[in-house]
């Protein structure tokens, strides 16, 4: 039987150096992604509702788009918790996007004009 929760099948470990997704979704191919630590430009969180799985997403100098990443996922919560130990999000601001029901909260912040 396939696994289908989130995290039998998407695994975030980390190093020193990087960050490590191992994905193997239900029904569809598999796929593996590394980023380091030090390419890490923009952090999002993005909260949901309750019928999905709140997300972060970094930006990463590596490519354009970020690397999406459910808190569900084995090791979302606490690859959280470690972006914002290292200080690539505020911790204020970790603490008003967990609150919220809804919305996407970046840092750094967007600048004026951006």
């Amino acid at each position: 039987m396939a696994p289908t929760d989130l995290e039998d099948w998407f695994h975030v470990r980390w190093d020193d150096v990087a960050v490590q997704l191992d994905v193997s979704p239900p029904g569809r191919e598999s796929w593996r992604a590394r980023f380091e630590w030090s390419s890490v430009s923009r952090v999002c969180f993005k909260a949901e509702d309750l019928l999905m799985s709140d997300g972060i997403y970094v930006f990463t100098a590596q490519r354009p788009e970020s690397y999406a990443i459910p808190m569900e996922a084995d090791g979302g919560a606490e690859l959280w918790d470690e972006l914002v130990r290292r200080g690539l999000f505020d911790a204020e601001l970790a603490i008003r996007a967990a609150g919220a029901a809804e919305g996407l909260f970046c840092w750094p912040e967007a600048e004026e004009g951006d």
